[in-house]
């Protein structure tokens, strides 16, 4: 069976550019605006929450530093999440393309 490849997405405003690709450029836009605004909430949140914690463990009698979980873990996923939200944007076709024309090259 022969296999039907989709053109690669052009830049809006450059001609040819189609109304859906804008349309989905712009889907992720939003997508990625939302992910940036919800890091921006949840980073705040995760130094607020441990600096509580850290100033329990040191009100306690500074015992073992048992905070180092909930900073080390949540902070895995804190580091995730900025990732995703300003990291680099997901594999598309066009990007795709590039690396294939830039392979046929050498």
């Amino acid at each position: 069976m022969e296999r039907h490849e989709e053109a690669a997405p052009r830049p809006v405003g450059e001609p040819g550019a189609t109304a859906a690709t804008e349309g989905s450029l712009r889907d992720r836009a939003v997508r990625r605006l939302r992910k940036q605004a919800e890091f921006r909430t949840h980073l705040p949140v995760y130094l607020v929450v441990n600096a509580m914690l850290i100033a329990i463990w040191a009100w306690t009698g500074n015992g073992f530093f048992w905070p180092i979980f909930p900073l080390v873990f949540w902070g895995i996923g804190v580091v995730a999440h900025g990732v995703e939200a300003f990291g680099p944007d997901p594999v598309t076709e066009d990007r795709i393309q590039r690396e294939m024309d830039r392979m046929r090259r050498w």
